[in-house]
C-alpha cells in the first residue's frame, strides 16, 4: 500500500511501525508539516497515517498549516472514505476535524497507565485479541472531550475516558502511544513541552526513572504496536 504519513515533529516519527511498514513492503512518504512541507494529492494513497506533537488542535494561530491539516483529514475520511490511523496529536486531530471536541486535562497523562477495552473496543477489529484491558504509555495534556458524530469510543480510563475511537467503518485514533522504540523517552524529553508535562504528571524523580520504566514494558509494547498493525492491515484489506 501506499501509506501517507503526517508528522509534525521529527522525533515523532511513526517509530516501530517504520519497520513493521517495511517488511509488508508497503511505500511510505512522511510529510514534516512543522518543517512547512506541502500536503500532496491525496489521491494516490491507501492509508493516512497522523503521528503526534506537541502542539495542540487549537493552535491554528501559532500553526496555520493545523487547519490545512485538519482540512485534508476531513476531506481524507468523509470524502475519499480511506483508512485512517492517528497516534495521540493524530487521535485528537481526527476528533476535532469530524466536529468533535479536544481540550486540556487538568493534569497531564505520562508514563504507563491501564486502559481498559469497552464492549464496542473488544469487538472492534483494530483491537482484535486483547484482553478488557490493557497497559498503555501515555504522554499527553489533551484529550478528546466529545467524539465526534458517528464516534464510538473503544477505550478508557478515569484519566482520560476516550484512549480510542473509531468513526465510521475504518477511521481510527489511539491516545496513548504503541509506537516508542528503545531512544523515544530520551528524544521526546528533549522536547521542552515534553519535558514540563512530564515532570507536571509524575514529579522530577520518577520523571528522570521514565527511561528505565519504559525499557522493562517495551518487548510487549513492540508487541502490542504489532498486533495493531497486522489487525489494521487484515480489516482494510
Amino acid at each position: 500500500m501506499n501509506i501517507l504519513v503526517f508528522q509534525h515533529l521529527a522525533v515523532e516519527h511513526p517509530g516501530i511501525f517504520r519497520d513493521l511498514w517495511r517488511e509488508g513492503g508497503h511505500r511510505v512518504e512522511i510529510v514534516a508539516l512543522d518543517e512547512g512541507a506541502a500536503i500532496p494529492d491525496l489521491a494516490g494513497f491507501d492509508l493516512l497515517a497522523v503521528m503526534g506533537g506537541p502542539m495542540d488542535v487549537w493552535e491554528g494561530d501559532a500553526h496555520p498549516w493545523l487547519l490545512t491539516e485538519m482540512a485534508a483529514i476531513r476531506r481524507w475520511v468523509l470524502e475519499l472514505g480511506r483508512p485512517y490511523f492517528g497516534i495521540c496529536l493524530g487521535h485528537q486531530l481526527l476528533a476535532e476535524a469530524l466536529g468533535g471536541k479536544v481540550g486540556r486535562m487538568a493534569v497531564p497523562e505520562v508514563g504507563v497507565t491501564a486502559t481498559r477495552l469497552t464492549p464496542e473496543g473488544r469487538g472492534d477489529p483494530l483491537l482484535a485479541g486483547f484482553g478488557e484491558e490493557v497497559q498503555a504509555f501515555q504522554w499527553h495534556g489533551a484529550e478528546v472531550q466529545r467524539l465526534p458524530d458517528g464516534g464510538v469510543t473503544l477505550a478508557g480510563n478515569a484519566a482520560c475516558p476516550v484512549q480510542a475511537l473509531r468513526v465510521g467503518r475504518w477511521a481510527w485514533g489511539i491516545q496513548f502511544h504503541v509506537e516508542m522504540t528503545a531512544t523515544t523517552v530520551a528524544e521526546w524529553s528533549a522536547v521542552p513541552e515534553y519535558a514540563a508535562s512530564m515532570e507536571a504528571a509524575l514529579g522530577a524523580e520518577r520523571a528522570r526513572g521514565l527511561e528505565a520504566e519504559l525499557a522493562g514494558h517495551l518487548p510487549a509494547f513492540n508487541a502490542m504496536a504489532r498486533r495493531i498493525n497486522g489487525n489494521l492491515f487484515q480489516a482494510i484489506g
